[in-house]
């Protein structure tokens, strides 16, 4: 039986299928492929982001998987879905159904208050982050998103990810648009007015918009869990009656 691809795309943190753990069981029903962004690597010392390097890896995660087909359903959390959303503009044939879990499209509603309000925030440290060691700005980082106090690293892997963050280009400078055509569905958690800001924004261009538990990562509840699984089977099935 042919199984319809779903690609995950992570966020700035858990990278690859760790970022995903209440998804895994979604490989049964579908070609579930869990990627990994430019410059994550669990050995290879992080590198300066890419938005388009980001999107080009979604592209050819999309492309024709060997047995004819091509295209899939791409799930994608937090930066992860500016990648997402760039792959989705420039082949829209490919994107069957885009789910954005917390966006991270901070470029789309730069001159909202919300997110204006985040920038005032963020824009300075980001202006000074060639200046500061990686633990430094993560504290200040995390301090600043969070309200909340940076434990010391305690593993190589956690001084790299204070490094990858640090190197992440901020995300209210990524080049996006308006998706068109593409079945979309916002997961959100309720807890960030900047998140349910730019959910508003795409639920008035025409996106599914849904509220879950479990702050930043919505897709770690089940109740998020069945949003998602619920949209992609729907998206699923829709694009199976046409082609049938």
């Amino acid at each position: 039986m042919f199984k319809q691809r779903v690609v995950f795309v992570h966020g700035a943190g858990r990278f690859g299928a760790a970022a995903w753990p209440r998804q895994h069981g979604m490989a049964l029903a579908y070609d579930a492929l869990f990627l990994r962004r430019h410059g994550f690597d669990p050995v290879a010392e992080p590198v300066e982001s890419s938005f388009a390097a980001d999107a080009a890896i979604v592209l050819r995660s999309l492309a024709d998987d060997g047995r004819g087909e091509a295209g899939g359903h791409v799930v994608a959390h937090s930066q992860g879905a500016i990648a997402a959303m760039m792959a989705a503009v420039e082949r829209p044939d490919l994107v069957f159904s885009l789910t954005l879990v917390e966006p991270a499209c901070l470029s789309l509603t730069a001159e909202l208050p919300a997110t204006a309000a985040h920038l005032a925030l963020m824009q300075p440290l980001f202006d000074v982050r060639q200046q500061l060691g990686d633990v430094d700005f993560k504290r200040e980082f995390v301090r600043r998103v969070y309200a909340a106090d940076l434990q010391e690293p305690a593993t190589p892997e956690e001084e790299r990810s204070a490094r990858r963050l640090r190197l992440q280009a901020p995300v209210w400078e990524a080049p996006l648009h308006i998706v068109p055509g593409v079945p979309t569905m916002v997961l959100t958690g309720g807890w960030e007015p900047l998140y349910e800001e730019i959910a508003g924004y795409l639920r008035e261009t025409g996106a599914l918009h849904r509220i879950a538990a479990g702050g930043h990562r919505p897709q770690d509840s089940a109740e998020g869990d069945r949003a998602i699984r619920s949209f992609i089977g729907e998206a699923s099935r829709s694009r199976s009656a046409r082609a049938s």
